[in-house]
């Protein structure tokens, strides 16, 4: 629970509490659009509103706004609902906002009789220039003047499909003169005629947002209701209409939406990608959304603790991205597993080993712990090293493998560099090299001191694998700022497939699907969905080295 971060919000509720304005408790909801994936912007309004009602013992429930049918289908709203349960919250209850189809249009009617509401005929165009600018009042128009009846046999004219799409619209009477223009005159219904994921073609007249929300969160008699900064101005006429209904009073607070640097936080604008072809779906790894950075390796413990330290409050900022992935890197350096993989293979021939020579290695899978449990690792004649591990011709401060150098393999023993093979390009394919029995790991030998300590795999017991390394989407700190812009932006090298590194072999053994695991010098990793027992594939969650420090 977000304690320090929270306290506009637990204030506010607070005070509620002690003047009993809601005496059946605290209750919230979080209310998403069926026509996208959540992204991490979602997790952190999913958090705050979970997070109130555990923290008061109230409930929350989760509603599809499902009032724009054209966008919308069933196989999002089953992906929000995995994305909420992986989070590890539970909703008290599952509505959609077509669930209240029948109750908003005798709410309309309401209005309608009580001269709060007509029908307009005007096209969209003529109803912005109508509703005037900031600094300039609206102009009332002909069909301002109608009169109640008038209006109820239009608006259920409109319901029965007498109309065509967009010919009319349902406008509330309020203030064309207001300094609020969401409060000149707003759009409550309008005319489509296209077929819906739960009511079919009953409907052909659909309410809009400002209308639907604050009216079914009232119906829910919903408490608190939260959301981002940009639905202050709408505040106004969601009060507005609750009180002219004299509905359950509940009450708007808005927040600042999460915003972090080279990530686009826009359902449009994540579409977008996946339309045009540039990710691999809603879950591609380098997308912010849920589904996406569960298959990159990010933990629900990760998202819910990154939230948590952003905390909630009043003012856009930009979130560093380096603080996301300081909580997976926390999460992961206590509760992944260690294996070894070698991204660019160099052979190593062990001169002094038998060809039919095979030692089991002991390697810790949690370094670190007393009681941590270990796997065996095999040892023989022929080794795979990293190629960055060797260097001809060694630089200063160098202290890996080279030419009449030594290191140690981890876990095993302390070589020696004597020969190396090149191919007929001058590429370096294979080190000759001698090791020394006495010097395996946990054995004492003053005489061999060796600065570095590097992984190996035997050639003969790893299998092939496929990695892929991801950086930033974008190449601008703040995508979000260009418009439609953004896409001009985007990282063509985000991702680097590695083909022909190697892996330990339980790695392809065992069903490690969504287990995490420390590749050991190199970074976290997860195998992919699209991993088979043919072709193994491992994303990289992220680094190990730490690019943002606690303060």
């Amino acid at each position: 629970m977000m304690e320090q971060s929270l306290n506009f919000i637990v204030a506010i509720i607070q005070e509620d509490i002690q003047n009993q304005v809601y005496s059946e408790g605290i209750a919230t909801r979080f209310p998403p659009e069926p026509n996208g994936y959540l992204h991490i912007g979602h997790a952190k309004s999913i958090c705050l509103n979970f997070g109130l009602a555990l923290r008061y013992k109230g409930s929350v429930n989760l509603r599809f706004d499902d009032t724009n049918p054209e966008r919308e289908n069933s196989s999002y709203i089953d992906a929000i609902k995995k994305d909420i349960s992986w989070l590890g919250f539970e909703w008290e209850n599952e509505y959609y906002t077509s669930d209240y189809f029948e109750t908003l249009y005798d709410l309309a009617v309401r209005l309608i009789k009580m001269g709060l509401a007509y029908v307009d005929d005007s096209k969209s165009e003529e109803i912005a220039e109508q509703k005037g600018t900031p600094l300039v009042p609206g102009v009332p128009n002909m069909y301002r003047r109608r009169s109640p009846d008038e209006n109820l046999l239009l608006f259920e004219a409109m319901r029965n499909g007498q109309f065509r799409d967009g010919e009319k619209v349902l406008r509330a009477k309020i203030d064309l003169a207001a300094a609020n223009m969401h409060m000149r005159d707003p759009i409550m219904y309008r005319i489509k005629y296209a077929s819906h994921h739960r009511t079919g073609k009953k409907w052909c007249i659909y309410p809009l947002y400002d209308f639907a929300h604050g009216q079914s969160d009232a119906i829910e008699r919903i408490s608190h209701s939260t959301c981002t900064l940009e639905f202050v101005e709408h505040r106004q006429l969601y009060n507005w209409f609750i009180t002219k209904l004299e509905l359950f009073p509940s009450k708007q607070i808005e927040f600042a939406r999460l915003n972090i640097k080279y990530m686009v936080m826009s359902k449009r604008k994540l579409q977008r990608l996946v339309e045009l072809g540039l990710v691999d779906g809603w879950d591609d790894p380098r997308l912010p959304t849920i589904a996406g950075l569960r298959r990159r390796g990010y933990t629900p413990k990760a998202i819910r603790d990154f939230c948590e330290r952003i905390g909630v409050a009043k003012r856009d900022t930009i979130t560093d991205s380096n603080l996301l992935e300081f909580c997976i890197r926390d999460d992961l350096n206590r509760s992944a597993q260690r294996r070894i993989a070698v991204l660019k293979p160099l052979k190593v021939i062990i001169t002094n080993l038998d060809e039919a020579a095979i030692e089991s290695i002991d390697l810790e899978n949690f370094p670190g712990e007393e009681t941590a449990d270990s796997r065996k690792v095999l040892f023989t004649k022929e080794l795979w090293i990293e190629e960055d591990d060797f260097m001809e011709f060694p630089t200063k401060n160098y202290f890996r493998l080279f030419l009449g150098g030594m290191v140690r393999l981890k876990g095993a023993y302390i070589i020696l560099c004597e020969h190396i093979v090149k191919d007929l390009h001058g590429k370096i394919i294979e080190l000759h090299c001698k090791y020394f029995p006495e010097t395996k790991s946990g054995n004492e030998q003053e005489k061999f001191k060796v600065k570095s300590t590097i992984h190996w795999l035997s050639v003969a017991h790893a299998d092939a694998a496929e990695i892929r390394l991801y950086d930033r989407l974008f190449r601008v700190e703040d995508p979000n700022q260009l418009g439609d812009d953004f896409i001009n932006y985007f990282n063509k090298d985000s991702v680097e497939i590695i083909q022909g590194a190697y892996v330990e072999k339980d790695l392809s053994t065992k069903d490690y699907m969504g287990i995490p695991f420390q590749f050991i010098r190199l970074g976290y990793f997860i195998k992919d969905k699209d991993s088979s027992a043919d072709q193994l594939i491992f994303n990289r969650t992220v680094g190990l080295k730490a690019g943002w420090k606690k303060t």
